[in-house]
């Protein structure tokens, strides 16, 4: 039987790319936004500022695969950490990474649910069908960083 997390490393390749790991601890080379996740328009937020930080690096033929992702981590953020989410954006040539922290622990689970007309429990399967690759890095005092790079 495999784990939640084994399936979950098997699917996203394995660690973050090393460009995405040094953009992480130099918040420099990030745009971000803080949301309040008791606020209902958070996603809707969220994807304005995706569009307009792509729009403002000229690529605009990610901006709807980049909001889709962002909604859907910003979702899973809101659903099950509450508190504080924050929002970064990330490039490294024609590279876009998508990260959202969220103050819990919890790692993302995707869900292996077969009915095609469940309401929830999608959403990481778009984010994993959007992203080269995609993953979770939890810390030991801020919760934890759901991330995605784009497909190029």
């Amino acid at each position: 039987m495999t784990t939640p997390v084994a399936r979950r490393q098997a699917a996203t390749g394995g660690p973050p790319p090393e460009w995405l790991l040094t953009a992480l601890v130099d918040d420099g080379h990030a745009v971000l936004a803080d949301l309040d996740s008791g606020d209902p328009a958070s996603a809707g937020v969220a994807r304005d500022f995706t569009r307009t930080t792509l729009t403002g690096w000229g690529r605009d033929e990610k901006v709807f695969d980049a909001q889709l992702v962002i909604s859907e981590l910003v979702t899973n953020a809101i659903r099950h950490a509450g508190g504080l989410v924050q929002v970064r954006l990330l490039r490294d040539g024609q590279h876009v990474a998508c990260v959202v922290t969220d103050s819990s622990q919890a790692l993302p689970v995707m869900t292996e649910d077969d009915d095609c007309f469940a309401e929830c429990g999608r959403g990481l399967h778009l984010v994993e069908a959007l992203s080269a690759c995609w993953g979770c890095i939890v810390t030991k005092d801020r919760g934890k960083l759901v991330w995605a790079v784009l497909n190029p």
